[in-house]
């Protein structure tokens, strides 16, 4: 599977970590389905907008990109991807670029113009199939450089400029263009066919429509599927530097847990388009606080629960089309049977659902029980913690009340959490506590 990673021009916002937490997860899948997975995401390291973010800050263009690919790494370990197999850089693969040039121009799909190399759009009849462009309206989004024999041609390879960093070629020194280089990477580490290729919807065009049309021309099958995750908004637009309506993730994480930050933006489906609020993601990290206390709670009464089977529902959801939503419900469904079961005083129905909830939610990546988590919420947010487990305790103490029906004792724990500013909310999965105007 490859993905595409960051052109690392900046630090990241929850836009651009979404769609490695969805690949994420269907690597997940795929791994506890019993196959094997060659992961691949690379990082673009050399572009015209890291060149020039380099130059207004007066900064070497490779510190600012590796700058930056440092706080892409950081972000996708806070929230819980997995590493992948390879992390190939652009600059790293130049030699592989040149070759694949080599045999587009030897076939005719390609030619060179003043240090300049183009993908000669017109001889490659499938052109325009994977992003449903026709042919006679495509617009690359590119100058019409000097040699450029038609504007629908898009550049392999850019000619040297002055004060621009460059690469030795055949046809003169200069540096790749945005598509070549996915098309090199991808091959150099899964063959000239692989499985999967995933990114952005954003990429559909020009980006992998131009991958797979120079890769196919050059004779490689390339990917047999492709697979876009949708955007993260506001206010109905994409989120981007440029409109400067991003939301970072040191931002998110002064609020929330990594935790919650992942179950926020893995819990809808990837091809849906997530409509940023700080509502819908308080709403969020209360669903999954939900989840957690319920295991907490059966881990204080029984124990540690190792994970257990997937419900048939989950496994059903994650096989169609990755359906997250779906699988999020078998877990809360589970949940709400084990908080019976704990209520009723049901020890082995408790121990199955813990079990199964623990297994649903590791192959989300999210298991509160799981040490990268467990280890997190007693140090990313103290204060958050320290009232979480005072409070989480008289709950469990008024729970214990309820289930021998005094409810006096019960009533009295819920009006001192009152006093204290927290309200109860009892709700199908348990009790749910807020603090009042948080």
């Amino acid at each position: 599977m490859y993905v595409c990673g960051a052109t690392v021009q900046g630090v990241p916002h929850i836009g651009h970590v979404r769609g490695a937490l969805n690949y994420d997860v269907l690597r997940r899948w795929l791994v506890h389905s019993g196959l094997d997975v060659l992961f691949v995401r690379n990082v673009t390291d050399i572009d015209d907008k890291i060149l020039t973010k380099a130059a207004d800050n007066d900064r070497p263009w490779w510190e600012w990109a590796f700058t930056h690919e440092r706080a892409f790494e950081d972000a996708y370990t806070r929230l819980g991807c997995l590493p992948p197999s390879i992390a190939p850089r652009a600059t790293g693969h130049v030699t592989q670029m040149v070759e694949l040039m080599q045999r587009l121009i030897d076939s005719g799909h390609a030619y060179a113009a003043g240090g300049d190399v183009y993908f000669a759009v017109s001889t490659f009849p499938g052109y325009g199939e994977l992003s449903r462009q026709k042919l006679d309206e495509v617009q690359q989004g590119e100058s019409l450089g000097e040699g450029k024999r038609d504007p629908r041609d898009f550049t392999l390879w850019k000619s040297a400029k002055p004060g621009e960093p460059s690469w030795p070629t055949p046809w003169g020194a200069g540096r790749p263009g945005w598509h070549l280089e996915c098309s090199a990477m991808a091959t150099t580490y899964l063959g000239a066919e692989f499985d999967i290729h995933g990114g952005g919807v954003d990429l559909v065009f020009p980006h992998h429509e131009n991958e797979r049309a120079q890769s196919n021309a050059a004779g490689d099958p390339f990917a047999r599927y492709w697979l876009h995750n949708a955007w993260v908004t506001m206010s109905g637009e994409k989120m981007s530097k440029s409109l400067g309506n991003t939301v970072s993730i040191e931002a998110m994480l002064g609020n929330y847990r990594a935790v919650e930050l992942r179950y926020y933006l893995v819990q809808p489906h990837y091809r849906s388009t997530i409509e940023y609020s700080d509502g819908a993601l308080s709403e969020a990290a209360q669903g999954y606080r939900r989840i957690e206390q319920f295991l907490r709670r059966a881990a204080g009464r029984l124990g540690v629960v190792p994970p257990g089977e997937l419900a048939p529902e989950f496994t059903a959801a994650m096989d169609d089309d990755l359906s997250t939503p779906a699988a999020v419900a078998a877990v809360h469904n589970t949940v709400r049977e084990g908080n019976a079961a704990l209520d009723g005083g049901n020890d082995e129905a408790t121990r199955v659902a813990a079990g199964s909830v623990r297994a649903m939610m590791g192959v989300l990546g999210l298991d509160p029980l799981a040490p990268e988590w467990a280890e997190s919420a007693s140090t990313e947010t103290p204060s958050r913690q320290a009232l979480s487990d005072l409070v989480e305790g008289m709950l469990a103490e008024r729970q214990e009340a309820r289930a021998t029906r005094d409810f006096a004792r019960a009533d009295a724990v819920r009006d001192r959490l009152l006093r204290a500013g927290i309200s109860v909310e009892d709700t199908p999965d348990g009790p749910m506590w807020t603090v009042k105007d948080a």
